[in-house]
């Protein structure tokens, strides 16, 4: 499989304002959307652009993906 979408996705998190709060269970971290008012989990290695997709969904912003 291709690499990670993770650091994509964390760039267009931070653009967007949403705010890392602390490291989550495993290798995930909870960010925080100021846009939807959701704490989300975000895993440190996403594969799939889906997934990728409905992190997004949940700060909030468009697909990317």
């Amino acid at each position: 499989m291709g690499s990670s979408f993770t650091p994509e996705l964390i760039r267009l998190l931070r653009e967007a304002s949403c705010k890392f709060e602390r490291p989550g269970k495993g290798d995930h971290d909870i960010w925080f959307s100021p846009i939807t008012g959701v704490r989300f989990p975000v895993d440190h290695k996403i594969k799939s652009r889906h997934t990728a997709n409905a992190v997004l969904k949940q700060a909030g912003l468009p697909k990317g993906f």
